[in-house]
């Protein structure tokens, strides 16, 4: 098995949905690893949990990555969030990403989870991806 593609996916990841104008517009650079102490912007995207298994095979080193994009809102109702939700779709699904370590072989939409937080204040939808890498020795 290989875990060492997840930081590249990680990275990959983030230049994408930071370099995509749909998501700007609504988030600007509101896209985050870590929560920011301090007060948040209303609408926000944080990179979330990941969970990897091993697909490797007799040629190389490799696996699927499972990991969560959340849209997280203080918008009334979930039509905002939903709008967000679909952007980030949009941006990742199929997409053909370049990491610094590994080799992307698909990436796709795995599911969503869209609930009320804080009271019913925040508005919460995690979008789980799933990403299959090859993780080819270097020659």
């Amino acid at each position: 098995m290989s875990y060492g593609v997840s930081a590249a996916l990680q990275a990959a990841i983030y230049q994408k949905l930071s370099g995509d104008g749909a998501i700007g517009a609504i988030v600007g650079d509101a896209i985050y690893d870590a929560i920011p102490a301090g007060p948040l912007p209303e609408t926000y995207l944080a990179l979330g949990a990941e969970d990897v298994r091993d697909r490797s095979d007799g040629t190389a080193g490799g696996a699927w990555h499972r990991f969560t994009i959340s849209v997280v809102t203080e918008a009334a109702g979930f039509h905002a969030a939903k709008l967000l939700a679909a952007a980030v779709c949009d941006a990742v699904v199929d997409t053909d990403l370049a990491l610094s370590r590994g080799r992307l072989v698909g990436l796709h939409f795995d599911r969503a989870r869209a609930r009320r937080e804080s009271g019913g204040q925040n508005r919460r939808i995690d979008l789980t991806f799933r990403a299959r890498i090859d993780d080819a020795p270097t020659p």
